[in-house]
């Protein structure tokens, strides 16, 4: 049964063409119900994040079919410079890149693994996974940890935001013992908080100068908001300083620096500033008992850690190309194995008829020579009937595959 993916991710079309043939999770039920009952579809698994939508199917249909029927489904203009179609072995590599984050937007990133594996566990539950797509997503997520066990794709940050995080994880072991201020409210600083508060820090305080959008990241962290002029009285207790706003002019001075490590009797203050125009007075860094680190120095270490995550992904493909390698052969095998089931039952059907014709012979007074002789002629002549008619149909059709393959078959068990 032919196996494909049709997608569109984040390389092929801009978010707004994305977010047309989006799948939300009502959408993706209805949807898999419709694909069951299509015709040529016999096995579904529908994968829909902010990056990416893809369809892997099992079955007859074409990539025409899938594609007319998801722009008909999202009611969506023309996609079809948008879409790529993926069979057979293009399709397993993809999957096993996919599962591995060799594709994704940030190299190397995790998440495409637990997005991939909740899709596949929605469309189990809907009864749309069969034979085909369970051995293959079986030997994707196996894969995948392969890729993550051998290889070192994800272990360096690649975004200033998990950068940030693993820096102050190197300056404090344990997280979850610190206290952080976090200045500003906008995307930068959320993306921070969430990746400190996955790290169990023990108190979070969100400063802004609008509170409104600061008690808003907080609520969604479990975190404390308050305004900037609070500032300097947070410094106090925070272990940890992280800052990116848009003021024109810096917010933590030196002065205010300097008051606070001295009311904390010289414990050390991790601090980072990612806003430009700055907004840490750079002689903060002066001070003995803070470690202040810019948003160069961090995207310095984030082009390494990248630089490592695209050698990891050389590593990555081979380790992928071995095991699509062996889903294929995996796959032959198995696929030839009803045809080996039907072959040995019409050899024993033939075996055991002549077998009892012999035992007639045998019963009636005849020679045991003759009797073997029998045996052996008629045993053979009946076991080749069928292939010697097959062979001659192919050459009255001028089909040469056949006779190859045999020829091929018999100069194999020859040599052994």
């Amino acid at each position: 049964m032919a196996f494909n993916i049709l997608g569109i991710n984040h390389k092929t079309a801009p978010v707004e063409t994305r977010e047309k043939v989006a799948f939300s999770d009502e959408r993706l039920l209805r949807a898999l119900r419709s694909l069951k009952h299509a015709g040529g579809v016999a096995e579904i698994v529908i994968l829909s994040t902010c990056n990416r939508t893809e369809l892997y199917w099992a079955g007859t249909a074409g990539g025409a079919d899938l594609s007319k029927w998801l722009a008909q489904h999202h009611d969506s203009c023309d996609l079809s410079a948008s879409l790529y179609h993926h069979q057979e072995h293009y399709a397993i590599t993809h999957a096993f890149s996919v599962a591995s984050g060799l594709d994704s937007m940030v190299l190397g990133e995790v998440q495409i693994l637990g997005q991939l594996k909740e899709a596949y566990r929605i469309a189990q539950e809907e009864g749309t996974t069969g034979p085909v797509l369970n051995k293959l997503f079986q030997a994707t997520f196996s894969t995948a940890k392969r890729v993550r066990t051998e290889t070192r794709i994800g272990a360096n940050a690649v975004s200033i935001a998990s950068a940030t995080v693993n820096l102050a994880k190197r300056v404090y072991s344990d997280l979850s013992a610190r206290s952080a201020l976090l200045i500003g409210a906008g995307e930068m600083i959320g993306l921070t908080a969430r990746h400190l508060a996955s790290q169990g820090v023990k108190r979070m305080v969100i400063a802004n100068r609008s509170l409104g959008r600061a008690q808003t990241l907080a609520e969604e962290l479990k975190a404390h908001a308050v305004n900037l002029s609070d500032i300097d009285g947070e410094l106090i207790a925070a272990d940890i300083v992280i800052s990116c706003t848009a003021s024109p002019t810096p917010i933590v001075t030196k002065r205010a620096a300097t008051a606070a490590i001295r009311a904390r009797k010289h414990r050390p203050i991790f601090m980072v500033d990612l806003a430009v125009p700055r907004d840490i007075e750079p002689s903060v860094a002066d001070l003995e008992d803070i470690y202040l680190f810019s948003i160069d120095d961090l995207q310095q270490q984030v082009d390494e850690n990248r630089q490592q995550r695209e050698i990891a992904a050389d590593s990555a493909k081979i380790l992928i190309e071995e095991e699509v390698a062996r889903f294929l052969i995996e796959s032959r095998a198995s696929d030839a194995g009803p045809a080996i089931r039907v072959l040995r039952a019409q050899a024993d059907s033939i075996r055991l008829q002549t077998l009892e014709q012999a035992r007639r012979l045998l019963g009636s007074g005849k020679n045991h020579d003759e009797v073997l002789e029998y045996l052996a002629s008629t045993l053979t002549n009946r076991l080749l009937h069928s292939p010697t008619q097959a062979l001659r149909k192919a050459a009255e059709l001028t089909d040469s595959s056949l006779a190859e393959a045999i020829t091929r078959l018999l100069t194999d068990e020859r040599d052994r």
